[in-house]
């Protein structure tokens, strides 16, 4: 029932599916089955036909796919929830971004971690440069659905794409496509330069830069760098690291202007998912023993309160080298 949540069931129904939303906030349930709106979507209107509930089994009863919308941070929590009311197989899609706190476990890792196997038909990881805001107004956008199993990326790619407005591709690198979702670190660094007063410059190198520690993180770990010269990796990069559409990027700038982590947060009316992935990119990092500075630069802000100036008058003085 949140923002991703609301604009993918609008699609979906656009798309001539029927779609059940599961929140378990009461007033978000009767806002969307009465007055057809998510407020934390403005006035935009939702498909009449788009139904919501906050009973979970009801949900899980409703499709034999179910799309995963809420923020990493808790998705072992809702499947410990979801667990004792399966009662046969479900095709799971992800449309989170980012790793898991602590574990550093990737989205489908919990799953299959929670979840006997003999409860998933599949697993799909729908990721891509996209802002729900221009999605809920039929603006022009193109992910990617990611899976081990072609069947089951070429399925969620049917029902997701249309026409007129959104645009699917397919991919068999799960791993490098969830991993793309590490780039809310750098949208909250760009947010920062933005309320330091930096220019495009520095925000085309921090995303060219930033690509470049994504692509060591997903070798790293077994995926197809080749995968982040895509949607999942530049594209999602250029929309995040360049619109104040961008949760993380709005933190990030309130952070560049003088706020500190704590007051930033308090102002935002939504998850800031890239915080809690920074923490969890930066100790996977050097577990692996990975070259990471502007995700060390972005951790030391947000948790070792160090002035963003610092951190970058830090990455400014590094050894010079050549570039690739």
């Amino acid at each position: 029932g949140g923002t991703w949540g609301s604009a993918l069931a609008n699609l979906l129904t656009d798309n001539s599916h029927e779609v059940l939303v599961y929140d378990n906030n009461i007033s978000t349930v009767d806002t969307i089955n009465i007055l057809h709106k998510n407020k934390l979507l403005g006035d935009v209107l939702l498909n009449e036909n788009i139904k919501a509930t906050a009973s979970l089994s009801e949900v899980l009863n409703f499709s034999d796919i179910l799309v995963l919308a809420v923020p990493t941070a808790v998705t072992r929590t809702l499947l410990k929830e979801i667990k004792p009311l399966l009662k046969e197989k479900k095709l799971f899609v992800n449309v989170a971004k980012g790793l898991e706190p602590v574990t550093f476990d990737r989205v489908s890792e919990v799953v299959y971690d929670e979840l006997p196997r003999t409860l998933i038909r599949g697993f799909v990881s729908l990721t891509g440069p996209s802002h729900a805001e221009e999605v809920v107004l039929r603006k022009l956008t193109s992910i990617v659905a990611a899976s081990k199993k072609e069947e089951d990326a070429l399925l969620i790619q049917s029902l997701f794409s249309n026409e007129h407005y959104f645009r699917v591709y397919t991919s068999n690198d799960l791993i490098g496509s969830e991993l793309g979702g590490s780039k809310n670190i750098y949208a909250i660094a760009s947010g920062m330069l933005e309320g330091l007063g930096y220019g495009i410059n520095a925000k085309s190198a921090l995303i060219t830069r930033g690509l470049i520690e994504m692509k060591r993180i997903v070798k790293a770990l077994g995926g197809n760098v080749e995968t982040l010269n895509g949607l999942v990796g530049v594209g999602d990069l250029i929309v995040t690291c360049m619109s104040p559409l961008s949760r993380n990027y709005s933190a990030g700038q309130m952070i560049g202007s003088g706020d500190d982590l704590k007051t930033s947060l308090s102002k935002m009316t939504m998850v800031v998912e890239g915080v809690k992935t920074c923490k969890s990119a930066y100790n996977l990092t050097k577990k692996l023993n990975i070259d990471s500075p502007i995700i060390d630069a972005v951790y030391d802000v947000l948790f070792n309160e160090i002035e963003p100036e610092k951190v970058i008058k830090q990455l400014m003085e590094r050894e010079l080298k050549q570039e690739s």
